[in-house]
């Protein structure tokens, strides 16, 4: 029997987390516990935001296999509901699942741009570009009304302080006032990915993210307005959207991008059943050749969570990949980056914030 679909959203479930042991929670005998089970999801999911107030904005890593050290995030969750997104497990630290909650029970941190300033104010802090949109994306819809990358990029822009952003929305253009006077001192770069060019495929994967030639006008506008900005083919999925790579890559060159990258599928935890569970409900007919070809680029497993090889898949299909990606970037005059760019931003404008109302001494 056909599994039905829930449209408009990307998972096609609430599995819940066996890590933690959400899944041997005692009901607590409300009669919504046994609702979903009876008739399946609701018909129409709402998408509901919760405001939060953490002590602290500014994570830190040490990751061998990424450009940055530190990163905001804004927001927890994505209304985007890209079905891949490595960043649906950490919906499951707080007991949510990482599928459907994941997609419509969102987090704001309203607080952030002050937090960020109290952070870059610390007489200890040294200045190094920021990441936003490394978990969950900065221009999901509810950026609209929160504006808190506005909030953040005013701060940047204020105290000079070096920023990338990562981004599927051409909501970003809302920001281009900011952009534009980042870039003119060299602090930002915007990085936009574009997964395919079918538009019918992309709101099957990532059903409330801009329409791929909207992206693609974002990086043109973008470009236009000298903001550097590259392209990130990403993820790569095999033989759903690996066909759309060399004219991705080609359109990238034509309307200014300065350089493209790719990554392949990562599929960590639960997001892996969430992606086979997609396979299985809108491509059944190649379900088992997508993941045999994702096993082949990671050492014959669903994922490869280990540092220094995740964002290195091996074998065949991956050579092949990567050769696709090479000689199309070559093509189109690009400068390839296997997966995240490393930007060459200029740390030595930073001067730390008022707080206070205290006037800086310069």
């Amino acid at each position: 029997m056909e599994r039905k679909k829930i449209r408009g959203r990307g998972a096609q479930s609430s599995a819940v987390p066996e890590r933690f042991g959400l899944d041997q929670r005692e009901a607590d005998g409300d009669w919504r516990d046994a609702m979903e089970a009876l008739d399946g999801p609701p018909v129409k999911l709402r998408t509901t935001v919760t405001e939060e107030h953490p002590r602290t904005i500014l994570s830190f890593n040490q990751s061998p296999d990424i450009p940055f050290d530190r990163s905001v995030n804004a927001y927890r969750g994505c209304e985007h509901g890209c079905v891949y997104c490595y960043a649906r497990p950490t919906h499951a630290y707080h007991d949510l699942s990482p599928g459907l909650d994941f997609e419509t029970k969102l987090f704001a941190k309203p607080d952030a741009a002050k937090l960020l300033r109290d952070t870059l104010a610390k007489p200890k802090y040294r200045p190094r570009w920021i990441a936003m949109g490394t978990n969950t994306d900065p221009y999901q819809p509810i950026e609209a009304r929160y504006r808190i990358t506005r909030d953040i990029l005013k701060l940047c822009l204020d105290t000079r302080h070096p920023v990338t952003i990562t981004t599927k929305s051409d909501r970003v253009l809302a920001d281009l006032d900011l952009l534009e006077e980042l870039a003119k001192r060299n602090l930002t770069a915007i990085s936009i990915s574009v997964t395919t060019l079918d538009p019918r495929l992309s709101s099957l994967l990532e059903p409330r993210a801009s329409a791929p030639r909207k992206r693609l006008a974002a990086i043109k506008q973008l470009a236009a307005a000298g903001v550097p900005t590259h392209c990130s083919v990403s993820p790569i999925i095999p033989a759903i959207t690996d066909e759309f790579m060399e004219e991705i890559i080609a359109k990238a060159g034509q309307i200014g991008a300065r350089s493209a990258g790719w990554i392949p599928l990562r599929l960590p935890h639960e997001v892996a059943p969430l992606f086979r569970e997609w396979l299985d409900v809108h491509y059944p007919d190649r379900a088992g050749k997508v993941m045999s070809i994702v096993r082949s680029i990671r050492g014959g497993k669903d994922n490869d969570p280990n540092f220094r090889t995740r964002m290195k898949p091996k074998g065949v299909w991956a050579d092949l990949f990567r050769s696709r990606f090479h000689l199309a970037c070559k093509r189109a005059g690009l400068i390839s980056h296997d997966n995240d760019p490393k930007f060459q931003l200029d740390c030595s404008q930073f001067r730390k914030p008022e707080i206070g109302g205290q006037m800086r001494l310069l």
